[in-house]
C-alpha cells in the first residue's frame, strides 16, 4: 500500500496502470460463463506474471494457473500458487534440472511434453520420489509446439503411465493462430474444426480405456466458442482479465468489437515536448509498449493517432480537421497532460514493467503490485 493515494496524474510515467475494479468484473464474468457451460479455466500467468493475480483468479474458481516457461512456474509455486501447467514442452536436461527442483510436494506441477527428447531430458534429471503431471501436447494445425504422430502419442503415453515419477494427466491443444481471427464465424469454424481434427487421438485413448483428467487449451478469443467441446475440461485465458487493442479489434458474435470484457490495462504517458503545432509528444515509447500490429489507443481521445517515435517517445497525430491542439471540440492538448492508452499486446507490455499502479473505485491509485515474473524467459 502507498503511504497516501495518489492521483494518475502523480504518477512517474509511463506507469502501467491497473484498474482493479475493472478486471475483478473481467474475472467474475469469465468464471460465471464457463460455469455455466461446466467448463473450468485454467488462466495464463504469462499475461499478468504476477503472483498476486493468479491467487485471486484461484480464489475465483481457476483449476490452476499455466505460464508459458520454467521459470515463470518457479515464480508462481514460491507464491504458493497450487498447481500450475508448464504450456511450452521442456526438451533439455537444464531445464528438466530445474523443473525437478522446484516439483515440491504441496504443489500440483503438470508438463506439457510433445518428443522423445523431453522425454528422456525428464528421466535423466527427475528424482525418484517426485510425482509431475505429463499433459501431452498435440498440434493440428499452428506448427509451433505439440505432436501429430499417432505413434509417437502413443509411445509418450506409455512412458507417462509406466514411470512412477510421472503420471498421464491429460492433453494440451492450443491453436494461437485463431485467436485473433477478426471474423467471429470463421474464428469459430477454424476452432471447431481445429479440434475435431484430435479424433485419432481421442479414439486411442478410448481404445486403451483411458479418460484423460485434463484436456486443456483454447484462449481468450474462443472463450465463447470452445465450450462446444465436449472434451474440453478447461480454456486457458489469459488477455480477458486485462484486454488489449489487438483483443478489441477483433469482432464479437454480434459485434464489431470483442464483446463481454472491459479495458483494465493501460499506460499512463506524460505529454512532453511540442516541435510542430499538429502533434504533440510523449514519454511513452517502444520501452513502454509492446506491439506486434496495432498502435496504443487514448480512448478519452479518439482524435489522436498514436505513432512510435523511438525507444522513449510517442507522437500523437491530432485529427485532420486540426491547425492546433485546441481546435479540436475535445479541447487541447497541453504540455504536461497524462493521458492513458490502451496497449496493443498486454502480455509483452507488462513484461516491460516493474509494478502495476493499482487504481481502486475512487479513481486514485492506492498500492503497488510487483511483477514478480517479469524477464522470466526461460
Amino acid at each position: 500500500m502507498l503511504d497516501h493515494p495518489l492521483e494518475v496524474a502523480q504518477l512517474p510515467t509511463p506507469a502501467l496502470l491497473l484498474d482493479r475494479p475493472t478486471m475483478d468484473r473481467n474475472i467474475q464474468t469469465m468464471t460465471a460463463h464457463l460455469t455455466s457451460h461446466n467448463k473450468g479455466f485454467r488462466p495464463h500467468a504469462k499475461t499478468h506474471k504476477c503472483p498476486a493475480i493468479a491467487r485471486q483468479q484461484m480464489a475465483a474458481g481457476a483449476v490452476g494457473i499455466c505460464t508459458a516457461k520454467v521459470s515463470e512456474a518457479a515464480v508462481m509455486l514460491q507464491a504458493g500458487v497450487s498447481s500450475v501447467l508448464v504450456t511450452s514442452p521442456i526438451s533439455s536436461r537444464a531445464k528438466a534440472k530445474v523443473v525437478n527442483a522446484i516439483a515440491v510436494q504441496n504443489a500440483e506441477l503438470l508438463l506439457t511434453v510433445d518428443s522423445l527428447m523431453g522425454r528422456d531430458a525428464l528421466n535423466a534429471e527427475i528424482d525418484p520420489d517426485r510425482r509431475i503431471g505429463v499433459v501431452l501436447d498435440l498440434d493440428v494445425s499452428m506448427g509451433r509446439t505439440g505432436l501429430r504422430d499417432d505413434d509417437l502419442f502413443v509411445q509418450l503415453l506409455d512412458w507417462a503411465s509406466d514411470d512412477p515419477r510421472f503420471y498421464f494427466a491429460g492433453i494440451q491443444h492450443y491453436a494461437g493462430h485463431i485467436m485473433h481471427i477478426p471474423e467471429h464465424a470463421k474464428r469459430k469454424e477454424k476452432s471447431l474444426r481445429s479440434w475435431e481434427s484430435l479424433a485419432s487421438k481421442f479414439e486411442i485413448l478410448r481404445q486403451r480405456g483411458q479418460s484423460p483428467q485434463i484436456v486443456t487449451g483454447g484462449g481468450t478469443g474462443t472463450f465463447d466458442i470452445d465450450v462446444a467441446i465436449d472434451q474440453l475440461t478447461d480454456i486457458q485465458v489469459g488477455s480477458y482479465i486485462f484486454m488489449d487493442e489487438e483483443y478489441r479489434q477483433v469482432c464479437g458474435a454480434d459485434s464489431d468489437r470483442f464483446q463481454g470484457f472491459d479495458l483494465a490495462l493501460t499506460v499512463a504517458c506524460t505529454a512532453i515536448s511540442q516541435p510542430q503545432q499538429t502533434t504533440i509528444t510523449v514519454d511513452g515509447g517502444y520501452k513502454a509498449f509492446a506491439s506486434d500490429s496495432v498502435y496504443p489507443v487514448c480512448d478519452a481521445r479518439p482524435d489522436l493517432k498514436f505513432r512510435f517515435a523511438g525507444d522513449e517517445h510517442g507522437v500523437l497525430i491530432f485529427g485532420d480537421q486540426a491547425t492546433n491542439p485546441g481546435d479540436n471540440e475535445l479541447g487541447a492538448v497541453a504540455l504536461g497532460d497524462v493521458l492513458e492508452f490502451a496497449v496493443p499486446h498486454c502480455d509483452p507490455t507488462v513484461n516491460l514493467h516493474d509494478q502495476y499502479w493499482v487504481r481502486e473505485d475512487d479513481g486514485l491509485v492506492h498500492s503497488f503490485w510487483p511483477i514478480s515474473a517479469r524477464g522470466c524467459s526461460w
